[in-house]
């Protein structure tokens, strides 16, 4: 199947925010993660746990391309 521009974008999209969200993920587990005001965890845990929402939403899209 060919795909068209705005699909190869999504897929490209998708492809680097997953890396960016692995990063995150690996970062929540360091000695510096740990050190960080609990306020500022609990952002990065929000924004994990949006990202993970957004890498899922643009699978489903890819998912669905005919």
């Amino acid at each position: 199947m060919q795909l068209k521009p705005h699909q190869e974008r999504v897929i490209t999209e998708q492809k680097e925010l997953a890396e960016k969200l692995e990063k995150l993920t690996a970062f929540t587990f360091t000695p510096t993660f740990k050190q960080l005001a609990v306020a500022e965890q609990e952002r990065l845990n929000r924004q994990h746990s949006i990202m993970e929402q957004y890498v899922n939403v643009l699978g489903e899209r890819i998912t669905a391309f005919e």
